[in-house]
C-alpha cells in the first residue's frame, strides 16, 4: 500500500469519531513492530521520527529512509510523521524525503514568533501537500506546553489555529512528556471544550502517562491523533531484560530484539483498541 496522506487518516478519524495511534520510531525493530500491530487490527497507524531520534542516528535519512520503506510495503495505510522538529531545516528535508506529516513545534517562541514560524512552515508544507500539527506553547514548568498543569485556553487555541492555518494542534489538557507511570490526569471537560471550539483535529501528546480506560475516554470527548513513545519502550525494554535474564549467554542480537518487536506490536494492537482507531 503506497503511503497515505496525514491529512487523509487524521481528517478521516477526526470525522468519524476514531482516534489515531501516532507511535515514535527509534530503530527499524520500532517501524516493523508498529506496523505489524497495526496491521493486526486493519488500522491505519502513524509513525513518527522526532529531532531527538534524529540526533541519535546521526543525521534524518537512513531511519527515515528505512521507515519510509517499511511503512510503503504495508497493507493498511501508514502516515510517516516529523515529530517535534524545531529545526526548520529538517522540516525541509522531511518533506523531500517523502513524509506526508509535520510537527513543527516553535512553542518554546513567545506568541507572535510562535505564529510568523508556524504559519510560514505551514505554507510550506502545503505547497508540498504535507499535513502540518502545531502546538500554541505556554510560559512556566520546565515542560512547557505539557508540564502537568500547563492547560491550553480554547480562545486561544481557535486563533492560533486560524491565525496559522495548521491541520492538527496539540493542546495541554494533563498529561506530560516521557511519563513512566500511567498516572496523568486528563481534563475531560475541557477536551470537550476545545474540540467544540477548535477548527482543526486535537492532539494529544505525552499520552504515556494515561491510563487505558482514560485513552478511550480521550478520544470519545475529542481528541484524534495520540501520541505513545515511553510506553513502548517500557514494554520494548522489559521484553529484551527478561530475555537476556532468562538467557544471559545470548550474543545474537535478533534472538532479544525479536521478542520485544512482537511484544510491542502486540501492545500496539492492544492500544489502538482502546482509541477506537477502527
Amino acid at each position: 500500500m503506497p503511503l497515505v496522506s496525514g491529512a487523509e487518516v487524521v481528517l478521516g478519524a477526526a470525522k468519524d469519531g476514531r482516534g489515531v495511534g501516532a507511535f515514535n520510531v527509534i530503530q527499524l525493530e520500532h517501524a516493523t513492530a508498529l506496523i505489524a500491530g497495526a496491521e493486526q487490527l486493519g488500522a491505519p497507524v502513524i509513525l513518527q521520527i522526532s529531532e531527538n531520534a534524529v540526533k541519535y542516528h546521526g543525521s534524518l535519512k537512513p531511519i527515515a529512509v528505512a521507515t519510509l520503506a517499511a511503512a510503503a510495503a504495508a497493507t493498511v495505510p501508514v502516515v510517516v510523521h516529523l515529530d517535534h522538529a524545531m529545526d526548520r531545516d529538517l522540516v525541509t528535508e522531511a518533506v523531500s524525503l517523502g513524509f506526508t506529516s509535520v510537527m513543527y513545534d516553535a512553542s518554546k517562541l513567545d506568541y507572535a514568533d510562535n505564529v510568523a514560524a508556524t504559519t510560514e512552515v505551514t505554507n510550506f508544507c502545503h505547497d508540498h501537500g504535507v499535513f502540518v500539527e502545531a502546538e500554541i506553547g505556554e510560559v512556566g514548568g520546565k515542560d512547557g506546553v505539557h508540564a502537568p498543569g500547563a492547560r491550553t485556553k480554547p480562545e486561544e487555541a481557535v486563533a492560533f489555529a486560524e491565525a496559522t492555518g495548521v491541520d492538527a494542534l496539540a493542546v495541554a489538557v494533563g498529561s506530560s512528556h516521557a511519563m513512566t507511570e500511567r498516572t496523568a490526569e486528563l481534563d475531560f471537560e475541557l477536551i470537550a471544550a476545545l474540540r467544540a471550539a477548535v477548527p482543526v483535529p486535537l492532539v494529544l501528546h505525552g499520552s504515556s502517562g494515561v491510563a487505558d480506560a482514560d485513552l478511550t475516554r480521550a478520544v470519545e470527548a475529542g481528541m484524534t491523533k495520540v501520541n505513545i513513545a515511553t510506553h513502548l519502550n517500557n514494554v520494548f525494554t522489559a521484553t529484551v531484560r527478561q530475555v537476556l535474564a532468562d538467557q544471559p549467554n545470548l550474543v545474537d542480537t535478533r534472538k532479544y530484539l525479536g521478542p520485544a518487536r512482537t511484544a510491542v506490536a502486540t501492545e500496539v494492537t492492544r492500544l489502538l483498541t482502546l482509541l477506537k482507531a477502527v
